[in-house]
């Protein structure tokens, strides 16, 4: 493996240059930490950019930072905790669910733009990424976007970036809105709901007036071990409904128990809070259910995004079609679905009926012969696939960057 080191800007241009004469397609890492979620790429180059690892700027007031893509993402939430901050978005930490190091960069969690709990009430990743430089498949440096939030020069250019796994540019350095951290939080748990009853809590809960900030469901399961987190919130057979009130301490106590009444009818609540309640939302979070350490540690994981309301009827109908087990978020707009193994992953079923609830899948976790044999990413219809290679063909006439990482067959 010829590896390129990135020590600035100027290195990215000379390699993706280089890589443009000589035809050869460049796979992109920080710290390699999301190498195994996507199409197997077939390339020898790797334009590495651990070093590029500085935070730029950080201004606690402004609720700003910049900094390179290759920073660890550990280090900058450490820094913006510091100071009572955090990206709204929650950003998913894959290394429990994937079985690698936590050694995940700021890069690739805009290029995985993959959110958390809180993305029903602060919007993905891409809502936050103010500004970017990055590099293109012409080997040209470009800037969108800028540092303060009111800048729309370019805006919507590096919002693309969020989510593109590294196929339209190579990102060099970013520009971020921070949030400041609650003071307080509290989650209330209900408990023995099934699937559908539970999508209709959430929906409730969602709907009222309380400024939910988190709604999740973990149905009865014969597969899930105590989960760290979520061993102390009941057995594990158990289902559990969780939902989260964050703000004020004031605030989120009275919150709690006015939602706590408005749910009667779907049972008594219980209440967990702050340090408690933060660990059950790292754990659904990161998808701590489903850890790669754990139980169903050898099956392959889906990420399925569907409107909320039908969330509860699919997951209900994938776990039994297929014998496997699910766990929602997202007001039932999220289902994590680990499925018994097959060769396909069971990609059939899964399309067949994620499509027909207007949803898409996208398979997170499988070995890398499966990952050959089925599409990672949901296949777009015709109009919408042809729009997103036109967009690609734009910033990457050449198919140089992460060549088939999200396209099966575009990898020669």
């Amino acid at each position: 493996m010829e590896t390129s080191k990135i020590r600035d800007a100027g290195d990215v241009e000379q390699a993706v240059r280089a890589a443009i004469a000589s035809e050869q397609p460049l796979e992109i890492v920080g710290h390699g930490s999301k190498r195994l979620i996507g199409q197997p790429m077939t390339t020898n180059a790797l334009l590495d950019l651990s070093e590029l690892n500085a935070v730029v700027a950080y201004e606690p007031n402004e609720l700003i930072i910049t900094v390179q893509a290759g920073a660890p993402l550990a280090d900058v939430l450490s820094l913006i905790d510091s100071k009572n901050q955090q990206f709204a978005f929650e950003p998913i930490n894959t290394s429990a669910l994937l079985g690698t190091p936590d050694i995940g960069t700021i890069g690739g969690m805009i290029g995985a733009g993959l959110a958390g709990p809180r993305r029903i009430r602060a919007g993905g990743a891409r809502d936050h990424l103010l500004g970017a430089h990055a590099v293109s498949g012409f080997g040209d440096s470009f800037k969108a976007g800028g540092k303060v939030v009111k800048n729309v020069t370019g805006y919507d250019l590096c919002k693309l970036l969020a989510g593109s796994w590294g196929t339209l540019a190579v990102m060099t350095e970013v520009t971020l809105k921070v949030m400041p951290r609650p003071e307080s939080e509290r989650t209330l748990l209900l408990r023995g709901l099934d699937d559908a009853t539970a999508n209709r809590a959430m929906t409730a809960a969602l709907g009222s007036p309380f400024d939910v900030s988190g709604a999740a469901h973990l149905p009865a399961s014969a597969f899930r071990a105590d989960i760290s987190g979520l061993a102390d919130i009941g057995p594990a057979g158990q289902a559990i409904t969780l939902l989260r009130l964050e703000g004020i301490t004031a605030s989120a106590v009275h919150r709690a128990a006015a939602l706590a009444a408005l749910l009667a009818p779907f049972g008594a609540a219980d209440t967990v809070q702050d340090t408690g309640s933060a660990a059950i939302w790292r754990s659904i979070r990161d998808v701590k259910p489903f850890a790669a350490a754990g139980a169903l540690g050898a099956w392959p994981v889906w990420r399925i995004v569907c409107p909320p309301a039908a969330g509860g009827a699919l997951g209900q109908a994938l776990s039994r079609g297929t014998g496997g087990d699910v766990v929602y978020d997202w007001g039932g707009g999220l289902i994590w679905a680990a499925l018994p193994p097959k060769p396909d992953a069971q990609a059939a079923v899964v399309r067949a009926q994620v499509d027909a609830a207007g949803g898409h899948a996208t398979l997170i976790r499988a070995s890398e012969q499966v990952r050959r044999n089925v599409d990672v990413f949901h296949p777009q219809p015709g109009g919408l696939a042809r729009l997103s290679e036109r967009v690609r063909h734009g910033f990457d006439p050449k198919n140089i960057l992460n060549r088939g990482r999200m396209t099966r067959g575009a990898a020669t």
